[in-house]
């Protein structure tokens, strides 16, 4: 009897992805897999920015959508790129504060714009039916970073 070994092969980005309850006590979990998938690339130089990035987004969607379940997932989209998202059944589209000093609120995309190289927007679901949006932010990986 002949056995052959079996080689998964991949497709599409390398990435994680978690879906968690829309609460302020998961914003852990989702920082704990944007650190646990950058170390497993070698890229735990880029933990803090990303970590911070995954609060803001995951505070935004608890914050200002009535949704019960969030999806984080964090993608190595290309060879110099990591993207972090979080996705949710609002159809509520992120809008830029003014960054007024005297709110409480409303610099985290101000701050995440300053932090990534890009960020934006998607809309899940069918054309002109939108089952919800994911909103990410993506960084830019140098050579010092993948090291």
């Amino acid at each position: 009897m002949t056995m052959t070994a079996v080689r998964p092969t991949s497709v599409g980005p390398p990435g994680y992805t978690k879906t968690m309850r829309c609460e302020p006590e998961a914003a852990r979990t989702a920082r704990l897999l944007v650190i646990a998938s950058l170390n497993t690339w070698g890229l735990s130089s880029l933990a803090d920015v990303g970590t911070l990035i995954v609060s803001e987004l995951f505070s935004n969607a608890v914050r200002h959508t009535s949704c019960r379940l969030v999806r984080v997932s964090v993608q190595r989209t290309a060879e110099d790129r990591v993207r972090i998202s979080v996705a949710d059944k609002s159809r509520g589209l992120p809008e830029r504060g003014g960054g007024d000093c005297d709110q409480e609120g409303g610099r985290g995309l101000l701050l995440i714009d300053a932090l990534a190289d890009r960020w934006g927007h998607d809309l899940l679901g069918p054309t002109g039916r939108p089952a919800g949006k994911r909103c990410w932010a993506e960084l830019f990986v140098t050579k010092a970073d993948d090291a």
